[in-house]
């Protein structure tokens, strides 16, 4: 994946807590470090948001709509 350069303003608390984890080798330097932390938010993000509209679903209409015309072709379905 490629990269691009960014320049962005950041809190002097937040860099040297940064800084501290570049030092402990947790991170080669700043900028993976601000990477790591950018694509972890984003994920999160993501996922929250699946989980929103997941609550959103009604789980009785769910089942019956997964069921529907199960009936007759349950039989024919093989056992494993």
């Amino acid at each position: 994946m490629s990269s691009v350069k960014v320049a962005i303003t950041i809190e002097s608390e937040t860099l040297k807590r940064v800084d501290a984890l570049v030092a402990k080798k947790v991170f080669p330097n700043r900028s993976r470090a601000v990477q790591a932390a950018v694509a972890e938010k984003l994920d999160r993000m993501e996922r929250t948001r699946l989980a929103t509209e997941c609550a959103k679903l009604d789980p009785a209409f769910e089942q019956a709509l997964a069921e529907e015309g199960l009936g007759e072709e349950l039989e024919s379905w093989p056992a494993y």
